[in-house]
């Protein structure tokens, strides 16, 4: 018996039985058919850079020439052309930024003045208007600058407001929760386009002809309101995991409410929290798209924009993958980057 059971563990499961070997011939031979059809078009047949559109209409694959000729309106829109080096220089200091906060080394309490000063350079070098450098209006601020703030600012906003309705919905005081409890559902019943186009278009109707909030101000806090409603959910999930033995011994040592969360609760929650909050991150940068319903240009209405001129509009394909590349790379990074995150925390913890 010993030497039947060692010989089915030693069988292959994609060749035995017979069928097994049948189906991963046949999506073997498949998936390699695509790899070559893929290769095709992608590279031996391609147009590479740099190409006319002219050359590209009698090419048998794909026009990669369209990335070098509308590079500058996907990235960067209809941000000026001569103040684009401040555009430049928003995308570097928030990358140098995020590269320090991602270093446990780093990690200390002077860690959110950063990001105030990393925030209010970020809207001053956009903005200009002081220091000598000319006004650009938010409504010109478009492309992978208008998707960074939009998703970076909502995060810095959604992330604190997010703990505090998970805080509110557990807490005793019943009309607190209560108040808690309706917005988070409220928030997470309708659908995110329907309140961007209430907080666009039906939100100025309420107020003074003389107070006049920028679109990309309302799509931001439209879209940190309803963030802040999923990471609450993700964080108390990680409340609820914690032991309330904990809280119990930390009350008995004299801990106060927001002392024990601070050193003992919120801690090991948002370290269970992890992975839902970084699922909700990643699914409201993709959902940054959206705002081009109330006018704004994102890294996607950019390259609509671009794929509108009928020269390389027959190329749309082409752009569009260029810019699923860039979310790739944005969201794979994060992605990688929390599950070595969840690790060193775990690995701190058995210290």
């Amino acid at each position: 018996m010993a030497q039947s059971y060692l010989r089915h563990r030693g069988r292959s499961p994609f060749f035995h039985p017979w069928y097994n070997a049948v189906i991963t011939a046949g999506l073997s031979f498949f998936l390699i058919y695509l790899a070559v059809r893929l290769w095709q078009w992608a590279v031996s047949g391609a147009v590479m850079l740099p190409g006319q559109a002219g050359e590209c209409m009698q090419a048998a694959g794909a026009c990669w020439s369209i990335l070098q000729e509308k590079w500058r309106l996907i990235l960067f829109g209809f941000y000026p052309q001569a103040e684009l080096w401040r555009a430049v220089a928003v995308l570097v200091i928030v990358t140098i930024a995020a590269g320090f906060s991602s270093v446990p080394r780093f990690w200390s309490r002077r860690l959110p003045a950063l990001w105030m000063l990393v925030v209010v350079t970020v809207l001053l070098l956009l903005s200009g208007g002081i220091l000598g450098l000319p006004y650009v209006s938010p409504d010109q601020w478009s492309g992978l600058p208008l998707t960074v703030v939009l998703s970076l600012g909502a995060i810095i906003i959604a992330l604190p407001l997010g703990i505090l309705l998970a805080l509110a919905r557990q807490s005793e005081i019943i009309p607190l929760r209560a108040a808690a409890v309706a917005l988070i559902e409220l928030v997470r019943g309708i659908p995110l386009v329907t309140a961007l186009f209430v907080a666009s278009v039906v939100l100025p109707l309420f107020l003074p002809a003389e107070i006049s909030i920028p679109k990309i101000i309302r799509a931001l806090f439209c879209i940190a309101v309803f963030l802040a409603a999923y990471v609450a959910e993700a964080v108390r999930a990680g409340l609820q995991w914690v032991p309330g033995g904990q809280r119990e011994a930390a009350a008995a040592l004299g801990f106060r409410y927001w002392r024990m969360q601070q050193l003992i609760i919120l801690p090991q929650a948002l370290r269970v929290s992890l992975p839902g909050l970084i699922n909700a991150f990643l699914d409201f940068l993709q959902a940054t798209s959206l705002v081009v319903i109330i006018g704004l240009f994102d890294l996607l209405g950019t390259t609509r924009a671009a794929i509108a001129d009928t020269t390389w509009q027959a190329f749309y394909l082409e752009a569009y993958l260029g810019v699923a590349a860039i979310y790739f790379v944005l969201c794979f990074s994060i992605s990688k980057y929390s599950g070595w995150l969840e690790t060193y925390l775990q690995r701190s913890l058995k210290r």
